[in-house]
């Protein structure tokens, strides 16, 4: 049976915990708030040292809930070893480092604290395969681009139940394609082959690319027409069990990451998050949450590819081996990929 944490026993256990390894002599225990309001005033303070340290919440029934900042809950645990583990993990990363680095200290501090960290998730059970490829070779290769919006602003992927798959025909057209350029077979070098590709570059953001790859159909656009999908019942009748969209724009700096699956938002009840939080070392979403399968994900490419700095292209990476989503770069480099206009819009 678990121990209820209370004030007195987080202070003791994280007190032994310190004293006990030589890495964590003189780390103190972080704030600990007992209601809203006071993890407020903490945050605030943090915020005016310029401090986005760790704050903890410990609630009446011994839950203890993880802040970086205002609006940022890392993690809700009534573990106390969970508990011990996160805050010499966030002591450890406060004090720099590469993630590899962050990972040999927390295993010379338990070597159950070392493998739990390179899991990336709260316990340190199974064992994780290292990549050994390239990762642009799969969806991260247009990390870069689309922060700039290019070739799209939307990254849209759906997948349907096992053994089935989604049509991305049926599905460009009920978004709105063209219908005869779909018919056609119609690619994206046939679009930019009309007048040596400046009509293209007048109406790119009326086009859209469609296809399948990594077991998920693809349809990247700018703006979809407010009569996308109107036809709801053909809609549905996809089949369409999962989706993702990645949406930029890049103007405001602001990147989107949007999962349903089965007709409801797996997100923790947080909303549809920001890509640009996410902070090489630091878990992007809920530590032990309904997204920790993408934490592993991304902690994994960090220790197979330290090479790759862009953190896009690391979260692009992990999207790709935690859900399997790619984009056929050759398909795009040489136009094959199928594509087509928004149809006119009908008098």
């Amino acid at each position: 049976m678990e121990m209820e944490i209370t004030q007195g026993t987080l202070a003791e256990a994280w007190q032994r915990t310190a004293a006990g390894h030589a890495l964590l002599h003189g780390v103190g225990l972080p704030p600990v708030a007992f209601s809203d309001e006071a993890l407020d005033e903490c945050v605030e303070r943090a915020e005016e040292a310029e401090d986005e340290g760790l704050c903890l919440l410990l609630d009446e029934n011994g839950t203890v809930r993880g802040h970086y900042g205002a609006y940022r809950e890392a993690f809700v645990t009534s573990d106390l070893e969970q508990v011990l583990y996160l805050i010499a993990e966030a002591a450890v990363r406060r004090r720099g480092g590469s993630v590899a680095e962050v990972a040999d200290a927390m295993e010379r501090i338990d070597p159950a604290w070392g493998r739990r960290f390179r899991s990336g998730g709260l316990d340190d059970t199974g064992t994780v395969e290292a990549c050994g490829r390239d990762p642009l070779e799969g969806l991260a290769w247009i990390a870069g681009s689309w922060r700039e919006q290019h070739p799209y602003t939307t990254l849209a992927f759906f997948r349907a139940a096992p053994g089935r798959t989604v049509d991305a025909e049926r599905l460009a057209l009920l978004y709105g394609a063209d219908p005869a350029q779909v018919a056609a077979g119609t690619r994206l070098k046939d679009l930019k082959a009309v007048d040596s590709g400046r009509a293209h570059g007048d109406r790119q953001w009326e086009s859209c690319c469609f296809g399948r790859a990594g077991g998920w159909t693809f349809l990247l656009y700018h703006d979809a027409p407010r009569r996308a999908f109107a036809n709801k019942e053909a809609y549905t009748a996809l089949g369409i069990e999962e989706s993702v969209r990645l949406s930029a724009t890049s103007a405001k700096a602001i990147y989107t990451f949007d999962y349903l699956r089965d007709g409801r938002r797996v997100d923790d009840d947080q909303g549809v998050l920001e890509l640009i939080w996410y902070e090489r070392g630091l878990a992007p979403y809920l530590r032990g949450g309904e997204l920790d399968f993408l934490n592993r994900a991304v902690r994994r490419a960090e220790l197979d590819h330290p090479e790759v700095t862009d953190t896009f292209e690391l979260y692009f990476h992990a999207l790709e081996k935690s859900l399997g989503l790619r984009l056929p770069r050759r398909d795009f480099t040489e136009g094959e990929v199928r594509a087509a206009y928004w149809a006119a819009k009908s008098s």
